[in-house]
């Protein structure tokens, strides 16, 4: 049942959306990294705050989970509650608000999913914007709201889901338009007084449900210019490594057979240096256990 709602939940990740405006500096400030992790933060806290809402006790306990799956998703949302206050307050009047979002969930169990993918793509958005911090103190905070994410998502990964609550020795990091992708894809609008952020989302990268992504097999990719893809290649993002797969010209690859847990992959111009300006289209997130 699992991997059949990530399924579901893999394809509608991409839709992208874009109600953002890229602003035309290209220089990235704290106040850019704050406003970039306030709008994370929105996210999961609607996120949470919106599903069990929705879903009560009776409704975990309906669909397999014990009661206690519930209540720690209900800790779960007064952390990124909490995340919301400690940005917020951080930021003072520039502040980002939060959006209009779409949730690809529909029931409890499509729930666990998205929420295993957020807390995947939170931890990687915090590991990946480290470097580009320039306050200490700034990244000491960052780095304690990094570590509660990855403990989130190793419990919703092993506790809830029953998996390995680990993908390997390394955790993925993300850029931030990778991340900025995948966030747009479940957001509809956003108030116009938001800070206008240097990011971009990148054109939607989806695997064709006529053939299921798994280790080893051979699968059709869409995305736009999918249909004349010679020269393209899928990068994958797993740990600190980057695995480039040649695309078919008619936009179809065999992915690799040794992939496990979460990854993230892009299509690129190049094998190699896969940077921003050699991305096509992606990113889409990869959950094999």
């Amino acid at each position: 049942m699992f991997s059949k709602c990530l399924a579901m939940v893999m394809l509608t990740l991409g839709v992208t959306a874009l109600p953002f405006n890229k602003r035309q500096s290209s220089a990235i400030t704290d106040v850019d990294i704050l406003q970039y992790a306030l709008t994370l933060e929105h996210l999961e806290n609607t996120f949470y705050s919106g599903a069990l809402t929705k879903f009560d006790a009776s409704a975990f306990t309906s669909a397999g989970f014990d009661p206690l799956v519930r209540e720690r998703f209900v800790e779960i949302a007064a952390h990124e509650q909490e995340h919301v206050t400690f940005l917020t307050a951080a930021l003072g009047s520039q502040a980002t608000q939060a959006c209009t979002y779409n949730f690809p969930y529909t029931d409890v169990k499509s729930f666990t999913a998205v929420s295993m993918i957020l807390e995947g793509v939170g931890t990687s958005a915090y590991l990946g914007a480290a470097a580009s911090i320039s306050d200490k103190t700034l990244l000491t905070s960052a780095g304690s709201i990094l570590t509660t994410e990855a403990r989130q998502a190793g419990w919703v990964s092993s506790s809830v889901l029953g998996h390995s609550p680990w993908s390997g020795p390394f955790e993925t990091p993300l850029d931030f338009n990778q991340v900025f992708t995948l966030a747009s894809a479940m957001i509809a609008s956003c108030p116009s007084s938001n800070p206008t952020l240097p990011f971009k989302a990148f054109p939607s990268l989806t695997i064709s449900s006529s053939t299921p992504a798994a280790p080893g097999a051979n699968v059709a990719l869409e995305f736009t210019g999918s249909t004349n893809a010679s020269g393209l290649f899928l990068s994958i993002f797993t740990g600190l490594d980057v695995i480039s797969v040649a695309i078919t010209a008619n936009g179809e690859v065999t992915l690799p057979s040794n992939l496990t847990g979460t990854s993230y992959a892009v299509v690129s111009k190049t094998s190699s240096d896969v940077t921003d300006a050699a991305t096509v289209a992606g990113p889409v997130v990869f959950q094999f256990y």
